[in-house]
């Protein structure tokens, strides 16, 4: 009896349909992915143990650089007619302040949302006297309640190596 031998099928994949699928999703987390937006003025935060989640949205922003100006940022819905349609949108307003009115921009930011948190985002190298202006203009407006934003110390542990506190 003759064995013969049989003839190998050699399969053919397409890869087509599953580039075609990478493309789409890299064009579906391209489109729908939010950004944080820039910083009104870049800052050195201090650095300190403690650490909160800040919410995405709802926030205003004091910024204090190191040269002692101070700006004030937030995200408010305006309504613009495109095409004859009105549509709201989302528009970001960067005010500058000095400690005499930094309050007063604060109150105009919350006028469109009383919701808004407020955050301090202070330079490590601002004047504390500028610091103190600011906190003591916002108490005698009634603004008591807000946050200082820092950067996370990282302490070194005893073997030498990184170690991030919780």
């Amino acid at each position: 009896m003759a064995i013969g031998k049989k003839r190998r099928i050699s399969i053919r994949i397409d890869m087509t349909p599953m580039v075609d699928i990478a493309f789409l999703l890299l064009i579906f987390y391209m489109a729908t992915t939010q950004f944080k937006p820039p910083e009104a003025r870049a800052v050195d935060l201090p650095e300190s143990h403690s650490q909160i989640e800040l919410p995405d949205k709802d926030i205003i922003n004091i910024t204090v650089t190191k040269y002692d100006s101070i700006y004030v940022d937030y995200v408010e819905l305006r309504e613009v007619e495109i095409e004859g349609v009105m549509v709201n949108t989302k528009a970001r307003i960067v005010r500058m302040a000095d400690t005499y009115n930094v309050s007063a921009e604060i109150n105009k930011a919350r006028a469109k949302n009383l919701r808004a948190l407020i955050v301090i985002k202070a330079d490590e190298k601002a004047s504390f006297g500028v610091m103190q202006d600011v906190m003591r203009s916002m108490q005698e407006n009634h603004l008591e309640r807000f946050l200082i934003i820092t950067d996370h110390e990282v302490e070194v542990g005893d073997s030498g190596t990184d170690t991030e506190s919780a």
